[in-house]
């Protein structure tokens, strides 16, 4: 294992790994602790302890009385001064890094699903993508505890990290966590469709229009037994009342 000082490329690798585990659930006896320690050189212990240090310098953890430790170092304030509102960069650089240290190209270690790139600037511009993608999707599902934060039902494969302002609308918090929800992919498409949506309070608000349809048993089962309910909120990259209020005047069907 390396010792002295953490590089520049090291601390990169660990903000990710902040950004796409359960902050409660950080330790160095974690799986996915013990796993990016090994690919940067560095103890489970050592990572363990950066991932606490990025914690402290999180407002949203400090508002809930979850602290991280008490010191650190300044390349970790710097690295957080640099990407935290930069969230496209941070995906896709810290990625590259990651595949550099484990000495692969990047498109190996992305979840292809035998997925065929296509070959020149085609082939960049969807690795990056995808890389991106898995990304925001790892940084929400971890933030909800692999549950979906209405029904709380916690089938990794029927979930969905689903964006509060729609992809198209808005390039620059397309991999902002705060722009996202965990959802199962039936309420995903509702969501996404303006059949309900989450009020800046985080309570679940759904659409008279569900009243045009004649299923109403379904409906009421699936949809409206949710009205007003409290989502399940992440310990983690808290929902933006201003992005949640956007989809209520701009998506929900009133």
């Amino acid at each position: 294992m390396a010792h002295g000082d953490w590089t520049r490329e090291q601390t990169i690798i660990a903000f990710n790994v902040y950004c796409k585990i359960q902050f409660k659930k950080s330790s160095k006896t974690n799986p996915f602790i013990i796993k990016y320690a090994n690919i940067i050189g560095r103890s489970p212990s050592a990572l363990n302890m950066k991932v606490g240090n990025f914690g402290r310098l999180d407002p949203e953890l400090e508002k809930q009385g979850i602290v991280g430790l008490a010191h650190g170092a300044k390349l970790e304030k710097d690295i957080w001064a640099e990407f935290n509102n930069n969230w496209e960069a941070l995906a896709y650089e810290s990625e590259l890094l990651i595949a550099k240290f484990q000495n692969k190209r990047i498109e190996e270690i992305i979840d292809n699903d035998d997925f065929e790139f296509p070959v020149g600037r085609d082939k960049e511009a969807t690795v990056k993508l995808r890389v991106n993608q898995s990304f925001f999707r790892s940084t929400i599902l971890s933030s909800y505890n692999l549950k979906c934060c209405i029904t709380g039902l916690s089938i990794p494969d029927l979930l969905v990290s689903s964006h509060i302002i729609p992809w198209a609308k808005d390039i620059n918090n397309r991999l902002n966590p705060r722009n996202g929800l965990c959802l199962n992919s039936l309420h995903d498409k509702a969501f996404d469709k303006g059949y309900l949506t989450i009020t800046p309070d985080y309570r679940v608000k759904t659409s008279k229009f569900f009243g045009d349809f004649g299923d109403g048993k379904a409906v009421s089962e699936m949809f409206i037994k949710y009205e007003n309910q409290l989502i399940s909120l992440p310990d983690k990259f808290l929902p933006s009342k201003e992005f949640l209020d956007y989809h209520y005047s701009e998506i929900f069907k009133k």
